[in-house]
């Protein structure tokens, strides 16, 4: 509404910014680029999770384990009367982001979800574009019709005072069949914009995401249309104002994260788990000082051999900032 004043054309911008396929799809992007965030602020945070556990313990009959439950069944006093596994407990992991790996992850993440936001802002002027361009040339298509219809008339007109002139013997047969050349080739004139008509009504019906109908307009209002003025600015801040430009610019910033990402994992990797419940053989004596258990333990990966899995994330990663230079 700061650009356009027709009612007309405003309602079908409204109707297009709800109802276009397009820009729809673009904004469930948008949607899956905030969940992306999300994930990759979970992998950075530590994990707790918790496990129970119960059921029978069955070892063989000749192992160790097998050959003591068998002493248990011949001498019930000498120990439990069921055996089994029961164990209540919760564990703690963290990866230490000694690389940042994890936190450039999620950077990529939100600016990746930044740069969707421009897109959608281009879409957005690029349907708004297309959609006013086309009204007015379905504005202009009316006028030019009118147009040819006042010719059709007057050519019409024209015609029968040749025919009556001919009947008075003033013009020839040739003067007649030049007008009705002419006449002829107005009419064709006509179906031809009444065509175009069609098509840049369906085409705008396509834009607004609805199903074929007429477009309303006020073709009277085209001829008293009055531009408002543009100020152009420098070039440079043409450039910085242009959403596409703005949206390549932050696809760059975050392919150079990916590769930072993508060198990480050459790199060793640390983690800590932790765990603290309780675990006994009979459910009656589960909850317990004697039953409780714990570790602590950190780890170290790194990759030795076979790192090709590693190199081709790598090697995809430059691909695409290189890619994104390009773009």
């Amino acid at each position: 509404s700061l650009y356009f004043k027709d009612p007309y054309l405003i309602s079908l911008l409204d109707t297009a910014l709800k109802n276009n396929q397009e820009l729809n799809i673009t904004m469930q992007e948008i949607e899956m680029s905030k969940n992306e965030i999300m994930a990759r602020k979970g992998e950075y945070l530590p994990f707790l999770s918790f496990r129970g556990a119960a059921g029978p313990d069955r070892a063989g009959k000749y192992t160790w384990d097998g050959f003591s439950e068998e002493d248990l069944k011949a001498n019930p006093s000498r120990g439990p009367k069921y055996i089994g596994d029961f164990m209540a407990a919760t564990y703690f992991s963290w990866e230490i982001d000694a690389w940042k790996k994890l936190r450039n992850a999620t950077k990529s993440a939100s600016i990746r979800y930044f740069s969707s936001i421009e897109g959608k802002n281009f879409m957005v002027t690029n349907i708004i574009s297309e959609i006013a361009s086309s009204y007015y040339e379905l504005m202009a298509l009316d006028n030019l019709l009118s147009i040819l219809h006042q010719n059709i008339e007057l050519q019409s007109s024209a015609l029968q005072i040749v025919k009556l002139e001919k009947e008075a013997a003033k013009v020839s047969q040739l003067a007649v069949n030049r007008f009705e050349a002419q006449l002829l080739n107005t009419k064709n004139l006509q179906y031809e914009i009444q065509q175009k008509i069609v098509e840049a009504e369906n085409k705008i019906n396509f834009l607004v995401g609805r199903f074929p109908q007429p477009v309303l307009r006020n073709a009277a209002a085209f001829n008293s249309l009055v531009p408002d003025p543009i100020f152009a600015g420098l070039p440079s801040q043409l450039l910085q104002n242009r959403p596409d430009i703005r949206k390549a610019e932050l696809e760059l910033a975050a392919t150079k994260l990916d590769v930072q990402v993508a060198k990480a994992n050459f790199y060793p990797s640390f983690k800590l788990s932790a765990g603290l419940g309780f675990q006994a053989f009979n459910p009656l004596h589960l909850i317990s000082p004697e039953s409780i258990i714990y570790n602590l333990a950190g780890d170290m990966v790194a990759p030795l051999i076979n790192k090709n899995a590693i190199k081709a994330t790598y090697f995809n990663a430059n691909a695409s900032q290189t890619q994104a230079v390009y773009h």
